[in-house]
């Protein structure tokens, strides 16, 4: 074969690589091509609602497409994920799920509908939230090691109310006493509003809270923010110390987080493209400014680090959740 020849079959190979990557990016683009659902389990109004509709509203304009949001709470997430399960397999329906769903489902139900693993793949944590730890505006306990030290010196006395069994707010009560060596008594009850105004009304002792949930409260001088379990202060507390900040609370932190699921048949490409609209849509600035309201954060976790993140987590509570014999079914 002579140079010319060479140079002429270069020239059409590359002719034709270039033809498939152009095909190829054509095809990305013509996802969606049809409205995309969102399912939540969480209620409409809530806060992790919220923050979907921020971001349905933005991939929205992004896609050129409706990006609606199917509100199928209950039932531990289970209607929601059922819904989703029977839903398109080609990333039109997506899910968002909490930490919760993800984390320690898997350990507080021996019977789960799900695989985590098997059943999703993951796209991008949408919102974060530390918990402060909350007390009525009346409590004598002025700071975290005033409860601490109350709770040793009365064993199962000392009160925590969370939202429900095996919430977030339930299980970082059990972290605290694995922690620190504690016994006190969970009170779960049936929503936001019904906890805080038992704290407030010192119906009990304490509960973790976010802003976005117990602020109001807050704010009218029915609750005191005590502590923030995480490594620093928020900005918009700036007078309530960080746990990281006492040698005798350091290392207690707890957060809730939500991230949005697709099928798992997107994994690769797909779930790649979908993980980076929907950074875009976060870094949006009503985006930002609504979540700067919110106390709410938005950590950069593309698919594998997300995915990571959630293995490390199913492990550490299924620790605690064992310790404590924690089943819900």
């Amino acid at each position: 074969m002579n140079t010319i020849d060479r140079r002429a079959l270069l020239r059409q190979g590359l002719a034709a690589t270039g033809a498939l990557a152009l095909g190829g990016a054509a095809r990305a683009q013509d996802f969606p091509v049809r409205p995309v659902r969102l399912f939540t389990p969480f209620p409409a109004g809530s806060g992790p609602d919220a923050s979907l509709r921020l971001v349905a509203e933005q991939l929205s304009r992004r896609w050129e497409q409706p990006v609606v949001v199917d509100n199928r709470p209950g039932g531990n997430g289970f209607i929601a994920v059922a819904a989703f399960k029977q839903g398109a397999a080609d990333g039109h329906d997506l899910i968002q799920l909490d930490s919760t769903h993800v984390t320690a489902h898997p350990s507080t139900f021996a019977q789960l509908p799900y695989d985590v693993q098997r059943d999703f793949a993951p796209l991008r944590m949408i919102l974060r939230t530390p918990f402060f730890v909350a007390v009525g505006a009346g409590s004598p306990y002025r700071s975290l090691d005033d409860l601490v030290r109350a709770a040793r010196a009365r064993p199962g006395r000392v009160s925590y109310g969370s939202w429900f069994n095996g919430s977030p707010g339930h299980l970082g009560g059990l972290l605290m006493q694995a922690q620190m060596d504690l016994s006190m008594l969970h009170v779960p009850f049936r929503d936001f509003g019904q906890l805080y105004t038992a704290v407030a009304n010192r119906d009990v002792d304490w509960a973790l809270a976010s802003a976005a949930t117990a602020g109001p409260l807050e704010k009218a001088g029915r609750l005191r923010f005590i502590a923030l379990a995480a490594p620093r202060r928020d900005p918009l507390y700036p007078g309530v110390p960080a746990t990281a900040e006492s040698p005798s609370t350091r290392g207690y932190e707890i957060s809730a987080w939500a991230a949005l699921f697709g099928p798992a048949a997107i994994a690769g490409a797909r779930q790649n493209a979908l993980a980076a609209d929907i950074a875009q849509a976060l870094a949006a600035p009503d985006v930002a400014r609504a979540y700067e309201t919110l106390g709410y954060e938005a950590p950069d976790l593309p698919p594998g680090r997300l995915d990571a993140l959630i293995r490390r987590e199913t492990a550490r509570w299924g620790e605690i959740i064992k310790a404590a014999h924690l089943r819900l079914d």
